[in-house]
């Protein structure tokens, strides 16, 4: 018995002593790599360009604060993913409804985030009353320049000096440059871009104002834009920005027409964000392309083919798809002013539901538990290889 309560004090005093060497060593910065905390992802892009997140209902509110503690840590921009929407603010005409967005801008208030607000003008979740008169038809085209700027001068004019920049217009044209026809070109005329600008402008001279697009990596797209921009400058109207939405897959877009469209765009005197960043694992159905939600096609168990997870193939190629757009916008950051992942983990993205209803997908940088997935340290570890743009 006495033999094993001196073994017990030997164990005892070696175990102390390991403590007081590892306190010491740990206090000379001599401890393993691995003991030394990841930096977060704001704080590796720091004065390179923003990251920012898209924020939903239960973040807003504060139910998930699992998700809270994740926006707090890495991000340091944050856009509403629907509660700005118009549909959400004016379900009814002149009934405007500012509960979840005065608490979403709130939330960035407090924790010095940039705010963006998204969107004023957009064909889709836009309802219906907007542009019907009390004829059943369409309105009349002054009618409809009307009912925009009230919208466009309530929204912003209540936000002004908190909500930093506004993303004004959202998805105005098709992919071969033609103008999409919505109700707002077909009523008002290519005019009610310009018209909205002009109306924000008004109601917030000082915030960010966007043109916001998907698909911006096909040629005729990009050439409108940059049309449109040279336009709205000529006549002196602003526009600082474009953001090119990022939900993109492992086929699709290529980085050289990723890289194109940022330097044509920054060529054209404006700054560039990656708006809404998600990559996709799962095959798009008939190789489609681009972001239209009305696109739909129906479920079968062979569309959905990582119900169990993914592969660590297919997870590499994800993180070297993610590496390759953030090295893109490395070096080109003296355009690039902020890259926006749409959702936080990949139970919440969009991405699960859409083309088809119900999938599983995982496009997004932290997984269904909030944790970081390895492309986190990589994009890290990448940042620190750029020093920041002195520009």
């Amino acid at each position: 018995m006495l033999k094993k309560q001196r073994i017990m004090s030997l164990k005892k005093h070696l175990y102390c002593l390991y403590l007081v060497v590892f306190a010491a060593l740990s206090w000379a910065g001599c401890t393993s790599p691995e003991t030394t905390a990841m930096p977060t992802l704001k704080d590796a892009y720091a004065g390179k360009f923003r990251i920012g997140t898209a924020m939903n209902t239960d973040q807003i509110t504060g139910t998930d604060a699992a998700s809270v503690a994740v926006i707090k840590e890495h991000f340091n921009s944050i856009v509403a993913e629907n509660c700005m929407k118009s549909e959400i603010l004016q379900p009814r005409e002149g009934k405007f409804d500012f509960t979840l967005s005065d608490q979403f801008v709130e939330f960035g208030t407090a924790n010095q985030q940039f705010i963006v607000g998204h969107t004023l003008v957009w064909h889709s979740q836009t309802p219906s009353w907007f542009f019907v008169g009390e004829d059943g038809r369409d309105v009349s085209r002054e009618e409809l320049i009307a009912r925009m700027k009230h919208h466009i001068t309530t929204v912003v004019g209540r936000y002004k000096g908190k909500v930093h920049a506004w993303d004004v217009v959202n998805e105005a044209f098709e992919d071969d440059g033609s103008y999409r026809k919505t109700k707002f070109f077909t009523i008002i005329g290519k005019e009610y871009i310009p018209l909205a600008f002009e109306f924000a402008r008004t109601a917030d001279p000082n915030a960010e104002l966007y043109y916001n697009d998907y698909s911006m990596y096909h040629e005729g797209k990009r050439k409108a834009v940059i049309r449109l921009i040279e336009e709205m400058k000529s006549a002196g109207l602003r526009i600082d920005a474009v953001g090119m939405h990022g939900h993109y897959t492992l086929a699709y877009p290529s980085l050289n027409s990723f890289a194109q469209s940022i330097q044509q765009l920054g060529a054209a005197g404006v700054q560039v964000m990656v708006t809404e960043l998600d990559i996709s694992v799962i095959p798009s159905p008939y190789e489609m392309q681009g972001a239209e939600i009305s696109t739909r096609f129906s479920y079968t168990p062979e569309k959905d083919p990582y119900t169990e997870g993914i592969p660590d193939s297919i997870a590499k190629l994800q993180t070297d798809r993610y590496k390759d757009f953030f090295k893109v916008c490395l070096q080109h950051q003296d355009v690039v002013s902020r890259i926006t992942v749409w959702g936080v983990n990949d139970l919440q993205s969009w991405r699960n539901d859409w083309p088809i209803k119900g999938r599983t997908d995982y496009p997004l940088l932290f997984d269904r538990k909030n944790q970081p997935k390895p492309v986190m340290e990589e994009l890290v570890r990448l940042a620190s290889q750029y020093t920041v743009n002195p520009g």
